[in-house]
């Protein structure tokens, strides 16, 4: 079997690095396994993203394709084994160096459940003052003034800094959590899954706050969902991910014209009020076996234009598809359409 070359890799990794601005956060070339041997499993395999200051990246995808566990690689909760994580083009990838203060300052993340990453015997201002005082050289009376314009900031002016969490609704929590994100000033903020568990409506108004908070203060933002409604709304740019890879990576016109298979069945399987489409294509099979991925492409045993109805193209079977440039419009597969159907 004829793999992507590590020189290859090695000179993408080289340009992406000579490309960055110095500014925002770039992925080369990121591994994380789990164990060891043949059962090791390979969550994320060689993944390659970059999201520069003042934009949001969106990275989609099944559960279980790798998106969570990017996230936890980037802020030192998962070992990376291999690439590098570069913040503002500097290094960080070991874990000395994400466990350091100025990294922890620079890069904050926001969960999924407010509830549960929100300390239930602190106050709101006593969560606020605990991020402020750990990473700012701020007195006591400076902190308190800082935590009111931050809950300023998320709409949350007025509502009680003395109440605790269990007395607040969940949207409101959750802006409780963006403003401890946002306490340190940070460069990044990975948003995992922060509208999943809340109301329709209040998706709304968290995804509007977020972009009024990106707007004033240039944070770039990596927005992990399986919600492609949410990630179309919110992003500048849309990665798909599979089986622990990018297998399609570009602007609105990944959702007006996708070019991987995949992206295009996740996209047919989205719930729409549109008018129904015949032309719609049904993901066949399951997720492999992470532990051990097919050969080759690793969606080519669910492929609509693979070799399950071509079995002509060996190519995928054999080789795997070209890497994603996470800078421009790009697709990992062999048989691409050269003119992708509009949507």
């Amino acid at each position: 079997m004829t793999n992507t070359s590590s020189a290859e890799r090695a000179d993408a990794r080289h340009d992406r690095q000579s490309a960055d601005d110095g500014s925002g956060l770039v992925l080369a070339d990121l591994r994380v396994t789990y164990g060891a041997g043949a059962t090791a499993l390979r969550a994320v395999d060689g993944v390659d993203l970059s999201v520069p200051r003042g934009s949001t990246l969106a990275l989609v995808g099944e559960s279980g394709c790798g998106k969570s566990t990017i996230a936890k690689a980037i802020v030192g909760l998962a070992p990376s084994v291999g690439g590098q994580i570069l913040l503002g083009g500097m290094d960080v990838t070991t874990e000395r160096g994400r466990s350091a203060a100025h990294f922890r300052r620079r890069v904050q993340m926001i969960f999924q459940d407010p509830y549960s990453s929100l300390n239930p015997r602190m106050t709101v201002a006593a969560t606020l003052d605990e991020a402020l005082a750990l990473h700012t050289g701020l007195n006591r009376v400076d902190r308190r003034a800082r935590a009111a314009e931050l809950l300023d900031l998320v709409a949350m002016s007025g509502t009680g800094a003395d109440k605790y969490p269990a007395e607040f609704s969940g949207g409101q929590r959750q802006r409780i959590a963006i403003a401890r994100a946002l306490a340190t000033d940070p460069e990044v903020v990975i948003a995992d899954e922060i509208t999943s568990a809340l109301d329709v409506s209040v998706q709304a108004s968290i995804l509007n706050l977020m972009r009024e908070i990106q707007a004033r203060t240039g944070v770039a933002v990596l927005l992990i969902t399986h919600n492609l409604a949410v990630a179309r709304y919110f992003s500048h740019r849309t990665a798909v991910m599979y089986l622990g890879r990018i297998v399609e990576n570009g602007d609105e016109s990944l959702y007006t014209a996708p070019r991987h298979p995949y992206t295009r069945a996740l996209l047919d399987a989205s719930p729409s009020l549109a008018a129904h489409r015949e032309d719609r294509v049904p993901l066949a099979g399951d997720l492999p076996d992470p532990h051990d991925p097919p050969s080759g492409c690793r969606f080519r045993s669910r492929c609509p234009v693979g070799p399950l109805t071509h079995q002509d193209r060996t190519v995928c079977i054999d080789r795997e598809p070209p890497v994603v440039d996470p800078a421009g419009l790009a697709v990992a597969c062999h048989f691409p359409p050269e003119q992708p159907a509009g949507r």
